[in-house]
């Protein structure tokens, strides 16, 4: 709850994580997703992150189709739709990892890394 409240103002260039209606969740990462409007890849937050000892990792998914078993084999597959969404996630998505162990001045931390305007990151 402390990185969301943090990160909640930056919603206009990052999707963050919502929670279900009457659920509190023990979260093991918080996915990110950068969305269409800042100046940064997701690789160069990332780095950036890993850079300040923030510990981050892709979400394995995205559209699967752009994985070699598809693009250099002949399996037979449908496709529904423009599969947008996929290539976003592919793209533009990734993990902040949390555990209990977390304090508030890490996660404070965390914020602050992710808001470093001063270089431009978001």
């Amino acid at each position: 709850q402390l990185l969301y409240e943090g990160l909640k103002d930056l919603q206009e260039f990052l999707i963050l994580p919502q929670t279900t209606e009457h659920s509190e969740p023990s979260w093991f990462g918080f996915l990110i997703t950068i969305n269409s409007k800042p100046k940064i890849t997701r690789n160069q937050l990332v780095k950036h992150l890993e850079q300040n000892k923030i510990g981050t990792r892709l979400l394995f998914a995205g559209n699967i189709l752009k994985q070699p078993v598809f693009t250099e084999s002949n399996i037979e597959y449908r496709v529904v739709g423009d599969l947008k969404n996929t290539n976003i996630i592919m793209e533009n998505t990734f993990w902040i990892g949390v555990w209990p162990g977390l304090t508030g001045e890490m996660i404070e931390y965390m914020v602050e890394i992710i808001n470093d305007r001063n270089n431009k990151h978001i």
